[in-house]
Formats: structure tokens, sequence, C-alpha cells
């Protein structure tokens, strides 16, 4: 060997034996930490109701690989987890959900969950960035492929979930304001307009408190958690009136923090704690049956109200006034008109 092949060995041996900069083992072990957290990490940023939705969604994904002979760990917390868990097998979730009758748009949001929980697998070197990349491409159903697809298969949907919102007419929602002047009658008359004369969301009405209604200016403010936004409503007239019977009959104003909707006992007379979202729609669903509207939920009173007002003001204005974030959403819960060029002619 010539001494300047010899002398460049050297060179390479000294290269290959000198260790590891500190900030590459630093970024090294970083890597590590951050690859452990990263489902905390993303987690910690996400609302209740997400979370909740998150874990009912893996819930379902964990049922199917169990039906598969799979064992699934912690798909909720735990990275390593989501080790083996390729494309083929999230189509074949796709598939099995089909099969087995879960409504279209519940496909969709769980297979969105799966490959949200996937991308941060994937993020922490768990899942290799090939099989993330293919994992992407599997895709949920649009509203005309979910049309085909509830046309063709036997069951077309699985559990106690409504395909279509509950038809309210306008003498029903002004039946469902008109309630008896007790104090669980004053409670629900104010608790139905808000659902119908606001649009507001379930959790919304329940995490109101008294000082987010101010009766001498008419307005009212309330936190939108599912798509963080503190909007301002001014109250309408029923609404107004409704708050002032409840407010002066239980002398509400002393209490500001306490939350504005009390919850009831079988006799009807109104503790001092609040209405839990499960409360809210029980009480709903009773006061529909009495103007006869079976399975009435306050989601339905949205549909109603967003359905009311598509006509009366235009899209933009509907889509803030009822906390969406796209207008795609907006069309979702407005009902087509029977004529379809009303107002136009």
């Amino acid at each position: 060997m010539g001494p300047q092949k010899r002398d460049k060995l050297i060179v390479i041996n000294q290269h290959l034996d000198k260790p590891a900069s500190p900030i590459i083992e630093a970024g090294q072990a970083a890597n590590r930490t951050a690859a452990q957290h990263v489902f905390e990490d993303y987690r910690s940023r996400k609302s209740d109701n997400t979370l909740r939705r998150h874990q009912t969604d893996l819930a379902r994904f964990a049922e199917f690989l169990a039906q598969a002979g799979l064992a699934a760990g912690d798909l909720l917390h735990d990275p390593g987890a989501w080790e083996g868990i390729t494309w083929g097998i999230v189509e074949a979730f796709r598939n099995w959900m089909t099969q087995q009758g879960d409504a279209v748009n519940s496909i969709n949001a769980r297979l969105s969950t799966v490959k949200t929980y996937a991308k941060l697998a994937a993020k922490a070197g768990v899942i290799s960035d090939q099989e993330h990349a293919l994992i992407r491409t599997v895709s949920g159903y649009s509203s005309k492929e979910g049309r085909r697809i509830d046309e063709r298969r036997d069951q077309t949907r699985r559990g106690a979930k409504k395909a279509a919102a509950v038809r309210v007419t306008d003498e029903q929602a002004k039946a469902l304001k008109a309630q008896p002047d007790t104090p669980q009658g004053r409670r629900d008359a104010l608790l139905m307009c808000l659902l119908l004369d606001h649009g507001l969301r379930v959790g919304e009405v329940a995490a109101l408190k008294v000082s987010d209604l101010d009766l001498k200016t008419g307005m009212m403010v309330l936190y939108r958690p599912k798509v963080d936004l503190l909007q301002t409503h001014k109250l309408t007239a029923d609404t107004l009136r409704a708050a002032h019977a409840y407010f002066n009959a239980r002398n509400i104003p002393e209490q500001p923090d306490a939350p504005l909707l009390c919850a009831s006992r079988k006799g009807g007379a109104l503790t001092d704690a609040g209405m839990s979202e499960r409360a809210i729609t029980q009480r709903v669903k009773v006061l529909g049956e009495a103007v006869d509207i079976a399975g009435l939920s306050a989601h339905d009173c949205r549909h109603y109200w967003a359905t009311y007002w598509a006509g009366r003001v235009n899209p933009f204005q509907l889509k803030q006034a009822g906390g969406w974030a796209s207008m795609t959403t907006v069309d979702r819960y407005v009902e087509a008109s029977q004529i379809a060029n009303e107002g136009m002619a």
C-alpha cells in the first residue's frame, strides 16, 4: 500500500473513532424524549370533547383489531401501541366499519382519528415514513359515495344515532318555548330559547354561568370550545323574557358564578347544581314528546335554528352566528328548501 493511501485510511479511521459532538448527542436525546411524549403533547392542546371523541374512535379501532386476532395496546396514549399498523390494516378497518353498518359520517370521523394518531406514531419513529405515506392514501367516503354505500348495504346505520335531524316546525318551536310558570317551567323555557333562538350546542348551554347573561344590555357571552371561540349574542325577545322570569324568581343575580341552568328533582323543584349535558339531552327529549315530537334532541334544535335563518341572512353571517369553522359544516345543518328558488322569482 502506497504512503498516500495509508495516510488517507489513517484520516478516515480517525474520523470514525471521533466521538459525536455534544450538539449531535443532545439532538438525539431530544428526539428520543420528544418521541416518548408526542401523544401527550398533542392531547394537551385538544378540548375535552375532542379527546372523548378520540377515545371512542380508537376504542372502535381496538375492537376491530381484537376481532382480527390482533392485541391492541394503549392506542390513545402510547405511540408504541401503533407498531405494526399498516395502510392495509387501516383500509381493512374502514371496510369493516362499512360492513358493520356504521354511519358514513362516523366512518369518516374514526378514520380521520386513526390517521391522526398514525401520523403522531410516525413522528415518534414507530411507523416508517413510507408506511405513513401509504396510510395517508386511505380515504373516507364523499357524500355521493356515502349515499351509494347506504343504497347497497343491508345495514346502513349502527347504534342509536339518527340518520337525519328531527324536523321542528315554527309552531312546535313556539310551543317548546311556552313552558308553565313554575320553577322548572321557567328554567325549561330559557333552555329551549337558548337552543331554538340561538342554536347553541348542548355543551355550550351546560357551560353557561349566570354572569354570562346581562339582562340590562340584553347580551350573552358564550364560549364555543369546539372552535375555540368566544362570542357575544344579542338575546332574542323570547330569550330575554324567559331569562327575566327565571332570574327574578330565583334571585339569581346574587350568584354570578353559579351555573345558569339549575338541575331539578323528580317533583320539579330546582337545586343549586347545574344541568349536565346528559340531563339537558334527556329534558329536551321529554319536552319534545309533550308537543308530539318523538326523539327530539338539542342537536335537532340547532338544525331548526340554522334552517330558519338560512333564508333570512347571508351564509357568512349564519356561519359566524352558529360558531362554525367552515361553510361545509353550515350546509350539513341546513335543510334543503322544498322550493329550490324560494324568494328568487
